[in-house]
């Protein structure tokens, strides 16, 4: 069998650094492309690249992603900064290339999205809840793309549980006390030298608390999520948010 061939984007990064070191140690996959900022894309067709790791900044990846869904190239995508309005341009561009696939990940951490899965479990039996997400101070997005997804599908299970809106008395309050709201769930960021990437859901009942919490120690802990999307995503055409839909949690 031939192997998958795979191309990194934004290669020079952190985890795109440790991305190029997974791939190249994926038995079933050849890497053939690492491009950094200033490269060209065409190199992308030049060496037959099948799949990309798009893993560079919420400025570059809407041009990233209309060059490689133009040319039929996968993309496992881990960039931040997703609204409506861009994944309505995504789907749109894929529309037009009906084989292309695309997999948007606010997280490849495979512990993370179990994070994610089993707040929104849990949601339903809980009066309160929040999300305290901890990062690095380098990083340049607040809240988290993954706490961000996690409130949501908080918020959908409390929606159809038929949960009321949370208990708050708070009357009086400094601006950002009570976190962000994502769809009434208040979400709490921290950031702090020594820390990579935590979060931690509180859920608050009668006479109890759960408190469900994931951390990421390095950035190598992405790699088996990046590698399972890459794998999956070829075969799964139009556009995939969320790794847990490659996960078969269901």
């Amino acid at each position: 069998m031939s192997k998958l061939r795979v191309a990194v984007l934004g290669a020079k990064g952190r985890i795109g650094s440790e991305a190029v070191r997974a791939v190249e140690a994926a038995g079933d996959m050849e890497l053939v492309a690492a491009l950094g900022r200033g490269d060209t894309l065409d190199t992308l067709v030049d060496t037959g690249a099948q799949a990309v790791v798009e893993l560079t900044t919420p400025a570059s990846v809407m041009e990233n992603l209309d060059f490689c869904v133009r040319h039929g190239i996968h993309a496992v995508v881990g960039t931040t900064g997703w609204n409506d309005e861009r994944l309505a341009r995504l789907n749109t561009w894929l529309a037009g290339s009906p084989g292309t696939g695309v997999l948007i990940a606010p997280n490849f951490s495979i512990g993370a999205v179990l994070t994610m899965k089993f707040a929104e479990q849990a949601a339903r039996y809980f009066e309160s809840v929040e999300v305290i997400e901890l990062h690095h101070p380098n990083k340049a997005d607040a809240p988290s793309g993954t706490a961000h997804r996690t409130a949501q599908l908080i918020a959908e299970a409390r929606d159809e549980a038929g949960r009321p809106p949370q208990p708050d008395a708070t009357a009086t309050a400094l601006d950002g006390a009570r976190g962000a709201d994502v769809d009434g769930v208040p979400v709490h960021s921290v950031r702090l030298r020594g820390l990579l990437a935590h979060q931690e859901v509180l859920l608050g009942g009668e006479g109890e608390t759960l408190t469900i919490r994931h951390d990421s120690l390095h950035h190598s802990s992405f790699m088996p999520g990046i590698l399972l999307g890459t794998r999956r995503v070829v075969t799964t055409p139009g556009l995939t948010f969320g790794l847990e839909h490659f996960l078969d949690l269901n």
